[in-house]
């Protein structure tokens, strides 16, 4: 039996910085990580997309240079060139993160599945074929999701993409079709059209992203069927099957009735799971939701004494910043002894499909259900000066504000640098700044965030 302090398992955005914080506060830690430092974010998640959406985002201003008056009578696509950059982006932040455990004092890197055998103990398979037992005072999980593959007839009998192997292609798919319409959908779907692929999206919903707003979900279908990206909803995925010429057939319900699609390529993007199965939690005090996720208070605590989670793994907004505010509300807490929590902190966040989706605080839609009294302020980026400059008119920016205190209570912007003009706002709703401050700021002429002061004049 060896001792720690603190053992981590998984080493994603908030298991690396929260072993190196422990450590670095004099804990003995153990990091355990069965895969690669840096997590899904760094190997198979933001990291590597994000990389392969500035090709595409290339190639896309390319097909649409003669609108801003140049000639680009043609180009290629190096798709081996595309990947291979995306790799060694990939491999320069991983191995940086390595890096930084590596030289950590008090901190050990150990290689392998842990399995809990109970609240304080770790039973770790070691990848060099070692068995080792280990036990903490205090033991944080991290060991996030993986893609949920639908149980589909005929789903294992087909070669089949998800999230994680779409990444390894070595060639641009002629025909993907892909099974769900959330961001990690759009952003494969929107990305691997401008690459060249033939792209079916099929939703089960009535619309693509339920969680956001009407007009925000008809904008952004608009903007895809304008890139020619073939949009089903409402559509049921019933069975796979191998076709002719290598080929995948579809069966899909639509509107009642049964039609067949052939592709050469499927992506199966029907949402993720918390990678808890192999934990052995069973044998803890720790309990888990119908779908797997640790439940956790505010503090981040599972109801086993000294064990907490972090991340993906314990539900919620699943996303990258999120598990790095985890990894703060942590270490303060217990280093400084503060009182930081998950309540009414703010999730922004940002879909990375052309123009972005940038959205922070409630839509229109909570408001409502809310019954809060509240006021609506938009504006097409059509009527956005920058935006007429750069031939980047498509989507809008939109704001909810409290009618009484003039607060903003949330916000979503779709656009070139959505990210960005949302990153604004949010920002004015951490400072407590009321539209009508925002409204009559000087802002730098003439970026995007300088039509804030049109936003807000739509309210007066």
């Amino acid at each position: 039996m060896k001792e720690f302090d603190a053992i981590v398992i998984g080493a994603g955005q908030a298991g690396v910085p929260l072993a190196k914080k422990l450590a670095q506060s004099g804990l003995k830690t153990a990091l355990i990580e069965k895969r690669m430092v840096g997590g899904t974010c760094i190997n198979d998640g933001c990291t590597p997309t994000k990389a392969m959406v500035a090709s595409a985002r290339l190639a896309y201003l390319a097909s649409r240079s003669s609108d801003l008056g140049i000639d680009i009578p043609a180009y290629t696509i190096d798709f081996k060139a595309v990947m291979a950059r995306k790799s060694a982006i990939v491999t320069q932040f991983r191995e940086g993160a390595l890096k930084g455990v590596e030289k950590t004092e008090n901190l050990t890197l150990i290689y392998g599945e842990a399995k809990f055998k109970d609240d304080q103990t770790i039973y770790v398979n070691g990848r060099d074929g070692n068995f080792e037992n280990y036990t903490a005072k205090q033991i944080f999980i991290n060991t996030g999701a993986s893609p949920v593959i639908p149980q589909i007839e005929g789903v294992n009998e087909i070669k089949y993409l998800t999230s994680t192997t779409i990444l390894q292609l070595e060639e641009i798919p002629e025909h993907l079709l892909i099974v769900g319409g959330g961001y990690i959908g759009l952003e494969f779907g929107q990305m691997f059209r401008r690459f060249g692929s033939k792209v079916t999206l099929l939703e089960k919903s009535r619309r693509l992203m339920p969680k956001e707003d009407d007009d925000v979900c008809e904008v952004m279908s608009e903007i895809f069927k304008e890139d020619g990206i073939e949009i089903l909803t409402e559509a049921e995925v019933t069975k796979f099957s191998n076709s002719a010429n290598g080929k995948i057939s579809v069966t899909v319900k639509l509107e009642g009735k049964e039609s067949k699609h052939t592709c050469t390529h499927v992506l199966l993007a029907s949402g993720r799971k918390p990678q808890t199965e192999a934990l052995g939690l069973e044998n803890t005090a720790v309990e888990c939701d119908d779908h797997g996720h640790v439940k956790v208070n505010e503090f981040l605590e599972t109801k086993a004494k000294n064990v907490y989670a972090l991340g993906d793994v314990k539900g919620g907004p699943a996303f990258t910043q999120i598990s790095y505010n985890d990894y703060v509300i942590v270490t303060k807490n217990l280093l400084e002894n503060a009182k930081m929590s998950t309540i009414n902190r703010m999730v922004p966040y940002c879909m990375f499909t052309d123009p972005q989706l940038g959205r922070v605080g409630i839509t229109e839609d909570e408001a409502k259900a809310q019954g809060l009294d509240y006021l609506v302020a938009k504006i097409p980026m059509k009527n956005v000066a920058r935006a007429i400059e750069t031939a980047e008119t498509r989507g809008f920016m939109k704001a909810v504000v409290d009618k009484k205190t003039k607060q903003i209570l949330g916000a979503t912007v779709i656009g070139e640098q959505g990210g960005e003009i949302m990153t604004v706002l949010q920002m004015a709703m951490m400072g407590k700044v009321t539209y009508e401050e925002v409204r009559f700021a000087t802002f730098a002429h003439p970026l995007y965030a300088e039509s804030l002061n049109n936003l807000f004049m739509s309210l007066a």
